[in-house]
């Protein structure tokens, strides 16, 4: 009876990774799995070449679903989130979500508790986060192909049409067998990789805390959050209105042909008395306290036209998903050293704040799509944009209220974790409601709930 399998997949996709993150990366219509490497309770690696023709064994898409059968990756997020949307499409009688109908995380994704990453493994011993760096450290026998960038680069993403390769957008198996035979290799590799590290580690087990925090790290980002992509979608729009506008402005006021240009900015400042050696942000606001006229106006303009706070709009629009959620929001050990969690993408712990007291008002008019309305009443559109920037996630339906509670120090709504074994009975002693969790804080709160818990459960554990 199958116990553990290892895994590594190599896959492609017109959605660029980085950028949008690997849930709307598999939910592409482009999305494949090229190569699946696996090693079934510790004996030889096999590589089903599924792009040419190879199919999967019935035994391991079903060991897939079944939580008795321990599932290992590097990165194992990767492969569930690849494999879930895979077998939804492709194999649906070998897909067993989670959770409850109503969850987004239950139905779309394979249950994370029968998966365990190498990765973490290593990131919990102080290792990198990379297969590489940690074959490396470990100065394995067997090391991680250095090739595999090349071999990525060309497979697994599209390629630029050119006249020498027939104005193609893809690289198939058959445009060059020699490479494609070195990815099978490739892939292979890397499986036996991740099984070392397993066995150089396995006198280090990781404690069955730490997976079940994982496991949980998993159903919150498969979980994500709501985002309402008519705020997002228009306030970039008004974004681009505003800085073309403000632009436009400070080209009437310096002539200055490009407002963006540090040395444009610094020679016209130098001409009318101002020397600046930087134009920071904060230097800048440190002339406007010595300088009037025209030379603090087009400063304040130029202030304005500084504001970055608009990115976090567009992470949302490029990790939005299908079901209008962003998901893979967090990386369980992403500080190797302390074991905290680090920000990806939208990066939800680091948001800027917001103290307009007519918050509510201003968003509804960017939602609205109403930038004539905004510009009338806000004098800095930037700035409004970045205040609203908390407010870009949508309302939980008053049908999915949650349990949560409210520390007195905290206006908000944080959410209550269910008692488990092991935690301590104090960290449960506070006031619950059943009132609605606002969007807002649906992700970002639950977070920190648990950070606060884990955090006490360590520390405990040390002692």
């Amino acid at each position: 009876m199958m116990k553990e399998m290892s895994i590594d997949l190599e896959t492609y996709s017109n959605v660029n990774i980085t950028k949008c993150g690997a849930y709307k990366y598999a939910e592409s219509e482009e999305f494949e799995i090229l190569l699946f490497g696996v090693s079934v309770d510790g004996g030889s690696v096999k590589v089903y070449d599924l792009a040419c023709g190879d199919t999967v064994p019935e035994e391991i898409l079903a060991a897939l679903s079944d939580e008795n059968v321990t599932k290992w990756a590097f990165n194992a997020s990767f492969e569930r989130i690849c494999l879930s949307n895979w077998l939804k499409k492709h194999r649906p009688e070998y897909f067993t979500g989670y959770s409850i109908p109503e969850d987004p995380a239950g139905r779309q994704y394979l249950n994370p508790a029968s998966w365990k990453c190498a990765m973490i493994w290593s990131a919990y011993m102080g290792l990198p986060l990379s297969l590489e760096g940690v074959g490396a450290v470990l100065k394995l026998q067997d090391q991680k192909l250095k090739e595999g960038k090349d071999l990525i680069r060309y497979f697994c993403s599209p390629c630029k049409p050119t006249k020498s390769n027939g104005g193609r957008t893809r690289n198939l198996p058959e445009h060059d067998p020699e490479k494609w035979s070195l990815f099978k290799s490739y892939n292979k590799r890397d499986v036996e990789v991740e099984m070392a590290i397993q066995k150089r580690l396995s006198k280090y087990p990781v404690p069955d805390f730490i997976w079940d925090e994982y496991h949980l790290d998993q159903e919150i980002n498969d979980r994500g959050i709501a985002l309402d992509m008519d705020v997002v979608e228009n306030a970039i729009t008004f974004d681009e209105r505003s800085k073309a506008a403000l632009s436009e402005t400070i080209q009437d006021i310096t002539g200055v042909e490009n407002p963006n240009s540090v040395i444009q900015m610094k020679a016209w400042l130098s001409e009318n008395g101002v020397e600046a050696e930087s134009l920071g942000k904060k230097d800048v606001a440190k002339l406007l306290d010595d300088t009037d006229g025209q030379v603090e106006e087009a400063l304040r303009l130029r202030l304005q036209l500084a504001k970055s706070s608009v990115k976090k709009y567009q992470a949302m629009q490029n990790a939005v998903c299908k079901d209008g959620r962003a998901h893979g929001m967090f990386q369980f050990y992403g500080a190797n050293r302390s074991g905290r969690w680090a920000g990806r993408l939208i990066q939800l712990q680091n948001l800027p704040q917001n103290h307009m007291p007519d918050l509510a008002e201003a968003r509804a008019i960017v939602k609205a799509g109403d930038y004539d309305t905004l510009q009338l009443l806000y004098d800095d559109i930037p700035d409004t944009l970045s205040q609203l920037i908390r407010t870009a996630s949508c309302p939980v339906p008053d049908t999915n209220s949650l349990s949560v509670t409210s520390p007195p120090s905290k206006p908000e709504c944080w959410p209550t974790l269910p008692v488990k074994p092991g935690v301590p009975r104090y960290l449960q002693k506070e006031k619950t409601s059943t009132a609605p969790l606002p969007a807002r804080c649906s992700a970002f709160r639950l977070k920190s709930t648990v950070s606060t818990v884990i955090s006490v459960r360590r520390a405990k554990s040390r002692n």
